[in-house]
């Protein structure tokens, strides 16, 4: 197969250095010249392999061959998925040397513009060659590196490729294992990038009551005018820091969509949200699943909604120890409220009058059944609501075994996609974004 112009491969290097602390591995250490390879990306980490007398992997070979087959049809906007918890075809997971390679079949490949390698075993040392990929290519929009324990350094490393890197849009670092200093890093960083529109820290490794890392988090959305999703999951936020946060919020006019899940946020935390949605135009999507609001805290959110807010189009509350006043309060909102066209509630304490007000609202068109995670039954005269695989995160900790990963009715993180494109993926990855 004949290779295009575009599909040139730069001369081969030695690998970019690892960390200091990290010696380089013995098999990056030669720095003999590849041959010029003779077809298309499978074919050159065919080269790649034998050069560095590298395991040849099939899972990453038969990921290049789909890939190939999309660039020969004139395809554009790919993203490469080679995430390592993937059940459709046995997966030996990436490794530190894998990535290497594949960072050198990326540099500045017209074709590709996403990378997934999601729950893989790339270290620091691989964040260190993805960021060094990242400060020279000018192609690559979407990286997602979920699970992979990269730890503080490798956080360090990706903050200081967004100092120079201006293409990167959308970085994925959830459970990653990041620091309290790579998680200050990016919010200091990001008062001056304008590029990247979506940012997951889900689940950083902190410690300390200060809750210092959301207080630069806050100062960041009133400096930032381009974040458009950022997720905090499991940042211990307590009020204090929703506090910090929502003050931000009254001068932020970009961010969409706000994820404060699984953390310590209560009542008090609400009263701020619910006040700042009263002046915000913009935020769209909120998830405070896993908190705990409880019935004061949803009484306040369903007042602003029904009298004030005009914009917000998905809310979380699950598992927020909501009873049947605040839930009922909630869909009461929906009535009066136009724009607000999913809402999730499982996890909470559902009485007879909760049951009765979402049945009715799913039954009469306001709430369509794919727009929440509760469906009606009735048994002896009674309502009673089910638990649906509906919700913000479907789709983000696993691959579907068949489908769509990405539909927007029972994906609604994916309604909102914060690039204007969605992402063109290769048949195997079930994944078209991230949520």
């Amino acid at each position: 197969m004949k290779r295009s112009p575009q599909q040139a491969r730069p001369e081969s290097r030695t690998p970019p250095s690892a960390p200091s602390t990290t010696p380089t591995p013995a098999w990056a250490a030669a720095d003999d010249s590849a041959a010029e390879p003779i077809g298309g990306l499978q074919e050159y980490y065919y080269e790649l392999c034998m050069e560095k007398s590298q395991e040849i992997k099939p899972f990453i070979l038969h990921i290049l061959q789909e890939v190939d087959g999309e660039i020969e049809k004139g395809l554009a906007g790919i993203t490469l998925n080679v995430a390592g918890n993937c059940h459709l075809m046995p997966v030996e997971r990436v490794t530190g040397e894998d990535f290497w390679i594949l960072c050198r079949i990326l540099e500045n490949n017209p074709y590709i513009n996403g990378l997934d390698v999601r729950y893989n075993l790339i270290s620091d040392v691989g964040a260190s060659y993805a960021a060094k990929l990242l400060q020279k290519n000018t192609t690559l929009k979407h990286l997602r590196m979920t699970g992979n324990k990269i730890e503080n350094e490798g956080g360090m490393f990706f903050a200081a490729m967004l100092q120079i890197n201006s293409s990167l849009e959308k970085l994925d670092l959830g459970d990653c294992d990041l620091g309290m200093q790579s998680v200050i890093a990016f919010a200091t960083v990001l008062t001056q990038n304008q590029t990247i529109k979506g940012l997951n820290l889900n689940r950083p490794i902190l410690y300390g009551e200060q809750e210092e890392s959301t207080v630069h988090l806050g100062h960041m959305l009133k400096e930032n005018k381009c974040l458009v999703e950022l997720h905090v999951c499991k940042h211990d936020i307590k009020n204090y820091g929703m506090k910090q946060l929502c003050d931000a919020l009254y001068l932020n006019r970009s961010l969409r969509y706000l994820d404060v899940s699984c953390n310590k946020v209560t009542q008090d935390g609400m009263v701020c949200l619910a006040d700042v949605l009263k002046s915000n135009t913009t935020l769209e999507v909120i998830d405070l699943s896993f908190n705990r609001i409880e019935n004061a805290g949803a009484n306040y959110l369903s007042d602003t909604l029904a009298s004030h807010n005009r914009t917000l189009k998905v809310l979380s509350v699950v598992s927020n120890n909501i009873q049947g006043e605040g839930l009922v309060a909630l869909s009461q909102s929906m009535k009066t409220n136009p724009t607000l066209s999913n809402i999730y509630i499982w996890g909470n304490k559902f009485d007879e009058a909760t049951c009765v007000a979402y049945s009715d609202l799913i039954h009469m068109g306001r709430l369509k059944s794919d727009n929440t995670d509760v469906e009606p039954f009735v048994v002896d005269g009674h309502v009673y609501l089910a638990e649906v695989s509906n919700g913000l995160k479907r789709h983000y900790y696993w691959t579907p075994g068949y489908g769509e990963a990405c539909s927007p009715s029972s994906n609604a993180g994916l309604t909102l996609v914060p690039v204007e494109h969605r992402l063109r993926t290769c048949r195997l990855s079930g994944h078209g974004s991230w949520a």
